[in-house]
């Protein structure tokens, strides 16, 4: 009878503990990287919110490749197999090593910049059809806005400097989509490649020969934007005008930034995580794309280049930093 009385107090307490799912996260930067850990706490404080408690329910993976692709692969492997119960990846790269680790366990985009039914990501926004699903930015069309709001700054802008990482999923499209919107603005757009930090010295260094009128650097999570703080660095040593992807730049002395809240972003694909865990399969969400962007300005780094904007594109700003 107490052996009896002991499995059913087993079987009970088994019954009342809530099973420890798994998340597992990708990420391109290093774990004391500012973005890194404002994006990780806005995601953990949107899951907690939804009822996940850590510890109780649920239990964070994170992986940080610290900006090395055979870093990366193996991380995304080991999740794979550990196995995690879904895979968070913040950003292109990440998505598409998660997506080259497993096809059967589910992975959340927080910020996809590539597009992902181009970069085969995902069948369509509507209906993502596979194991991959969430957040996306169309980076190219976003680039093209930034364009113009750097025309409406530097009134003589004729040559813009592109600061890319040619490895981002997609490049090639977008870099295409980037020339095709200068040239609608009557603006030359020229390349300036980065593959790895020590690149980017070598090309500021080109740059303040070639001197072009302005500089937009793209969204690249693994990086260029790992490196936020040289880059503004440099653009202020050459006096370069310069329009970032996101608002953190500016922020930290960049001129000026055009972008979706990057956190609200990493707090909403805790709700793709939620529904995941609940039971609904990734190709039943729709992928979602943000619908409001802020345009943010550096007057003091305006100053400091010797930049004059006028104030009709103040005005536009959704936020001016003095």
């Amino acid at each position: 009878m107490i052996g009896i009385a002991l499995l059913i107090g087993a079987i009970a307490e088994a019954q009342q503990s809530p099973r420890l799912y798994r998340v597992g996260r990708l990420s391109g930067g290093a774990a004391h990287d500012r973005l890194s850990k404002e994006s990780f706490q806005a995601f953990r404080d949107s899951l907690k919110s939804l009822g996940w408690i850590e510890g109780q329910n649920v239990a964070h993976e994170p992986r940080w490749s610290e900006d090395n692709p055979e870093k990366l692969r193996r991380f995304a492997a080991e999740l794979a197999q550990f196995p995690v119960d879904v895979i968070v990846a913040n950003g292109s790269p990440m998505v598409r090593a998660a997506k080259e680790a497993t096809s059967t366990i589910p992975i959340v985009m927080a910020a996809s910049g590539a597009d992902p039914v181009a970069a085969g990501f995902i069948a369509s926004l509507s209906r993502p059809g596979g194991n991959i699903t969430g957040m996306s930015l169309l980076s190219a069309e976003l680039d093209g806005k930034r364009i113009e709001l750097l025309k409406a700054a530097v009134l003589k802008l004729k040559r813009i400097a592109v600061l890319q990482n040619p490895d981002f999923p997609q490049a090639e499209n977008r870099w295409k989509e980037t020339v095709a919107a200068g040239k609608s603005l009557g603006i030359q757009v020229e390349s300036w490649k980065v593959r790895a930090p020590q690149d980017i010295e070598l090309a500021f260094g080109r740059m303040g020969k070639a001197r072009p009128d302005g500089l937009l650097v793209l969204s690249d999570p693994v990086v260029l934007e790992r490196n936020r703080e040289r880059i503004i660095a440099l653009a202020l040593k050459y006096r370069l005008p310069a329009i970032y992807p996101w608002t953190i730049y500016v922020e930290e002395s960049g001129l000026m930034s055009y972008s979706a809240n990057l956190l609200d972003m990493h707090r909403r694909s805790a709700y793709y995580v939620d529904k995941i865990l609940k039971g609904t399969k990734p190709a039943e969400l729709p992928v979602e794309q943000p619908i409001k962007f802020e345009f943010v300005i550096n007057l003091k780094t305006a100053k400091q280049i010797g930049l004059e904007i006028p104030q009709w594109t103040l005005m536009r700003a959704d936020r001016v930093i003095q």
